[in-house]
């Protein structure tokens, strides 16, 4: 869940058919016409990105003056970007990313689309190559989510329950294939009902340490030499956001039910529900600073395999729990809450701060009840990287509890 992937995505931007490529790098979020023509951070006044401020030093003209985005029906924009950085869960990390960014119709109407993939490998010789698309149709009737993930991840992991340790780490490798795709209709301005079906496949499952260093919980549960969870997606989302990646205000609201079959391939019958919550508050109003509230619930009822269990930083965008390392808190069920402060830090809107809290509570093992709470929190400061869609650098220290801390660091908010 701790990133920095795309630090130098700015610093080291290609252009194509005459644009900056790093416009669209990476967001494979939708962006509404309405966040490109009205964005809540976007389109104000004066407001500067690293692209003006990169355009400025390689341009002779050294005027204060900025550009102004133009988004063109029909013309894809394209953009690949190396970039580098470090993370608390894979050390020193590496990556080469690309982007197509492109509407299907007109933008009065339609959401823009995009298409993003990436090959990333990092210090700890964990490999990674994603490919995430994000379609949508003439009047944004259908929303096509794509989200293809190959791992090869050795990663330590620390036992089942809120009274796991530190010390209770137990190094083990896999490799994972993750494919899931869901097709949502609209079904009103801001209402979808989608289906969809996942597939997570998992082999070569062992642990990196000895057998004595083995965790108690791991034991217990059973981790088992290769795990698939196969099974059909039911999603019901609101969203009332004008730009996703960066709102100033809206409500958005998304369950998830996926019932993992044995007859489909599962390795057990088992089921999960996800429930993500997410309310924006423009504070004070009129001003580019936000007050926002993350509520992620997730639930699973039977025995999923160990890896596919509730985890600290395992949701889709790998982002609950700043504060812990990835995969420190895991069990059956997991409870989630977040707010953060974001706050202009100069008038141009090119740097800003944020001011977080959150805390986690995942269940007892075998009992399932709740009784800990992990809090967490920390500060922050970001770096505007587009204008048009809002997209920040997010860069965040955060610190839980027994001396857990580190970087936290996003491309676009972290919700």
């Amino acid at each position: 869940m701790i990133k920095l992937f795309l630090i130098a995505t700015s610093l080291m931007m290609l252009t194509v058919n005459g644009l900056w490529a790093g416009n669209y790098v990476a967001i494979s979020q939708a962006v509404s016409q309405d966040t490109v023509a009205t964005a809540d951070s976007a389109q104000k006044v004066g407001q500067k990105d690293l692209i003006d401020v990169l355009r400025k030093w390689k341009s002779k003209d050294k005027s204060d003056s900025v550009r102004v985005p133009k988004i063109e029906s029909g013309k894809p924009i394209f953009s690949l970007v190396p970039a580098g950085g470090y993370t608390l869960s894979s050390g020193l990390t590496g990556s080469l990313n690309a982007n197509i960014a492109f509407y299907t119709s007109s933008p009065k109407t339609t959401n823009i689309s995009s298409i993003t993939t990436n090959f990333i490998y990092t210090e700890y010789k964990q490999m990674t190559i994603p490919v995430q698309a994000n379609i949508w149709t003439r009047h944004n009737n259908y929303n096509f989510v794509v989200d293809w993930r190959f791992f090869k991840y050795p990663q330590d992991t620390y036992g089942l329950g809120p009274d796991s340790k530190i010390a209770d780490a137990t190094g083990i490798k896999y490799k994972h294939l993750r494919l899931h795709q869901t097709v949502l209709k609209r079904i009103g301005k801001s209402f979808f009902v989608g289906l969809g079906f996942a597939y997570d496949k998992r082999w070569q499952i062992m642990q990196s340490d000895n057998e004595e260093k083995l965790n108690q919980d791991v034991k217990d549960y059973g981790l088992g030499k290769k795990s698939s969870s196969v099974g059909p997606l039911f999603t019901l989302a609101y969203d009332s956001r004008t730009n996703s990646i960066n709102p100033l205000k809206g409500f958005y609201s998304n369950v998830q039910v996926r019932p993992n079959m044995k007859k489909l391939g599962s390795t057990n019958t088992w089921q999960s529900v996800v429930i993500d919550v997410r309310r924006y508050f423009n504070l004070p109003n009129g001003s580019q600073n936000t007050l926002a509230f993350w509520n992620y619930n997730w639930l699973t009822i039977g025995k999923p395999p160990y890896l596919d269990l509730p985890a600290t930083g395992w949701d889709p965008t790998n982002n609950i729990g700043r504060g812990y390392i990835q995969g420190r808190f895991r069990s059956t069920n997991l409870l989630y809450f977040e707010s953060e402060y974001r706050f202009a830090l100069t008038k141009n809107g090119l740097f800003g701060g944020v001011l977080f809290a959150n805390a986690q509570s995942v269940s007892d093992w075998p009992s399932k009840s709740f009784r800990k709470i992990a809090p967490a929190g920390g500060l922050g400061i970001r770096i505007k990287v587009n204008k048009t869609s809002g997209a920040n650098i997010g860069i965040d220290y955060g610190f839980g509890m027994d001396g857990s801390r580190g970087l936290f660091v996003n491309l676009g908010e972290v919700f």
